[in-house]
């Protein structure tokens, strides 16, 4: 008999209030953590407000993993130097990177976060200096408690992937519609929409979507219409597991 899967469906961030979010989703992606970290107060508020079961995973710091050059620096608050920036971003063992990681790794813990998202930008390609980078990164850090999420973008080869994966042991997050998961154990989905941001999941797609759930999955929508269908497939999954637990109806025959 099929073991079930345990699904984990939220957003990934706040679209409504946290106190309407909290009612019916028990998981959430913190987004703002990419951008500029919150004080630390921020972080202990909002997990404090959530119920006791609701968890929180939360994505790295642009620090880490995206160059001063990209577009997303705009809403960075620091105020450092050029040349201090540019030791930021690819996984850099700088001085920086690993500040930046020690004030993620505070956050993460204020949240009682189970993961953590390193999003990586398409530029972030399958060279050589790019494995030598998140090689020494993840191998200097003080890891703690939680589960790492890397989510490669770009033209890297699935068994770089599946390697990296095993060898730093990650998690690979995918979208499960452009790709198939490279890691055992945790699945973490990031479903960006079909076509792009704007796209709607059909019913179809998410029953494929249910499909591709294996054990602890994650399912954490991030399109223009995330609340909606992050809804959507929660209520599908509470159908199709009333209906895997229902006891199934004898026929009568006929007399």
């Amino acid at each position: 008999m099929k073991s079930q899967a345990e699904i984990k469906v939220g957003c990934c961030g706040f679209t409504v209030s946290q106190q309407k979010y909290f009612q019916l989703f028990k998981v959430i992606e913190i987004q703002n953590t990419f951008y500029q970290l919150p004080q630390l107060k921020t972080a202990e508020k909002w997990q404090s407000s959530a119920p006791e079961d609701f968890e929180f995973t939360m994505k790295a710091w642009q620090l880490i993993t995206h160059e001063p050059t990209s577009p997303t620096y705009r809403r960075l608050k620091l105020r450092w130097p050029a040349e201090k920036l540019a030791r930021c971003g690819s996984f850099k063992v700088s001085e920086e990177v690993v500040w930046a990681w020690e004030q993620i790794r505070e956050i993460a813990a204020a949240l009682q976060a189970k993961n953590v998202v390193f999003q990586c930008p398409a530029s972030f390609r399958p060279t050589a200096q790019s494995q030598r980078n998140l090689r020494a990164f993840f191998q200097k850090i003080d890891r703690g408690p939680f589960g790492l999420i890397w989510e490669p973008r770009g033209e890297w080869p699935e068994q770089e992937i599946r390697g990296l994966c095993q060898e730093l042991n990650l998690i690979h997050g995918v979208d499960p519609f452009k790709q198939e998961p490279q890691s055992g154990g945790v699945r973490y989905f990031r479903l960006h929409g079909v076509t792009g941001y704007r796209y709607r999941f059909s019913g179809p797609d998410l029953e494929s979507l249910r499909n591709k759930c294996r054990g602890i999955t994650y399912c954490l929508f991030n399109n223009a219409g995330m609340w909606a269908d992050a809804l959507a497939f929660r209520d599908l999954i509470g159908r199709r597991t009333l209906q895997e637990r229902e006891p199934p109806t004898e026929m009568s025959g006929a007399h």
